[in-house]
């Protein structure tokens, strides 16, 4: 399973990005994966930051990012979204998207998210 972002870059703090990834591979149900967002900072373990699930598409986030980023998906093109508004220099890391199907998890290489004045 390939996972690719795109969408990360150099953006002034209170700016907004949207990351997206797509997924590819033979016999991949893209639809029956929980679709996650995680960063990594320089110098910190990597986080979460968003969930969406495969059944009904319900959402969470982590504390640091609600009501300011959200995640959502296309079953049909096989991409997650993140919208990030309001961004702090915080939120400054690499961002990977990650599916999700029980034991199985695959990882995509990341994208770069810089905010800073």
């Amino acid at each position: 399973v390939q996972l690719v972002e795109s969408g990360g870059g150099l953006v002034q703090p209170g700016g907004s990005l949207r990351l997206s990834c797509a997924a590819a591979a033979s016999g991949f149900t893209f639809s029956s994966y929980a679709m996650s967002w995680y960063r990594q900072a320089p110098g910190k373990e990597r986080e979460f930051v968003a969930v969406i699930t495969s059944a009904d598409g319900s959402t969470a986030y982590a504390a640091s990012v609600k009501g300011r980023f959200t995640i959502s998906r296309d079953n049909d093109k096989n991409i997650v979204y993140l919208q990030m508004n309001s961004l702090k220099p915080e939120d400054t890391a690499v961002y990977y998207c990650n599916a999700r199907l029980v034991s199985l998890s695959y990882w995509g290489r990341g994208t770069q998210v810089t905010v800073s004045s």
